[in-house]
């Protein structure tokens, strides 16, 4: 008897334990759900693709859709004015979007929800091409990025820092990375700047039809991390990634999955604990999803974490 009597004290303590958890763990979220993503062929776009079915799948009552924009400026605008809940983008661009900074007019309300992946800066020309530095391209077609990108400002700030003025000193173009793959391809542009994960679909993609190589920006990458801090890490890509004969030199710039700050906390919580419950199908998305590590992903700054993904790490086990 004194054992049954332990057995069933033993269940409804287990039951209430578990009525608790359930009245504890926020609504999850209804209605329709907007992602920022990017350019078709860039990681934004596949990772983005694969978040939002995640969320599809797990929120039975959402509706959610992958918005394809021009990248990281396109994202922060569309989640301060509520045409996305949610968008990736660069910690550069973030850092300019909350403090009004061009290209934004006005300090723009908006918190991250992790820290994601790093993108390399990449500047891919033909294998042939003379083009051995950025003051090469002085005077030659070149694409700076997608208007609203990511990649645009700081392939603007790289030129700025070599002495070169876009529209004076060379003709700049603005495609995105699949148009940009495509004119170099054709003969249309002699080169093209992408600020992206590793490997980037598009460039893989060109390296079928056209002998490639990237640029070694290492004669500019210690005056951009001189003049911007913490927001770029000079690195390099392997050599692997597309190839090439050797690795080049280059840049890093965290990612972020950015929400604006008035986001109900449950919601947040949410989409930040499903973006880590889901990470093997986000990696069968894109691979850079296996750099989402719950230790660092709360380093978001020049960007606040968001109060509800913050109960999420704090909730979360080790």
């Amino acid at each position: 008897m004194r054992v049954a009597r332990w057995f069933a004290a033993a269940v409804a303590v287990a039951l209430l334990l578990a009525a608790c958890s359930g009245r504890d763990e926020p609504p999850r979220p209804t209605g329709a759900i907007g992602v920022a993503a990017g350019n078709p062929g860039g990681v934004y776009a596949d990772y983005g693709a694969g978040y939002a079915d995640l969320l599809g799948r797990r929120l039975p009552k959402t509706s959610v859709q992958v918005l394809h924009t021009g990248g990281s400026v396109d994202n922060l605008r569309m989640v301060a004015t509520r045409q996305a809940d949610s968008g990736f983008a660069l910690a550069d661009s973030a850092a300019d979007a909350v403090t009004g900074r061009p290209p934004f007019s006005s300090p723009l309300p908006l918190v991250a929800l992790a820290a994601l992946y790093d993108n390399y800066v990449q500047l891919v020309v033909r294998a042939d091409s003379p083009i051995h530095g950025v003051r090469s391209l002085r005077g030659r077609p070149v694409s700076l990025g997608a208007e609203g990108s990511g990649t645009a400002p700081i392939a603007e700030r790289i030129l700025d820092i070599a002495g070169l003025t876009p529209d004076k000193d060379l003709t700049a173009l603005r495609l995105g990375v699949r148009e940009s793959a495509a004119a170099l391809d054709a003969g249309r542009i002699d080169a093209f700047f992408w600020s992206g994960g590793l490997p980037t679909e598009a460039i893989t993609a060109l390296r079928r039809t056209t002998s490639i190589r990237l640029v070694d920006l290492g004669d500019v990458v210690g005056a951009l991390t001189r003049s911007f801090g913490e927001l770029y890490t000079e690195t390099t890509v392997p050599a692997a990634v597309y190839g090439a004969q050797s690795a080049v030199t280059t840049v890093t710039v965290p990612n972020f999955l950015v929400v604006r700050r008035d986001m109900p906390d449950a919601d947040a919580y949410w989409l930040t604990r499903l973006l880590f419950e889901g990470q093997a199908p986000l990696i069968r998305a894109h691979p850079e999803a296996r750099r989402l590590d719950r230790r660092t992903a709360i380093a978001t700054h020049p960007l606040d974490l968001h109060p509800g993904a913050a109960r999420w790490y704090r909730e979360a086990h080790p």
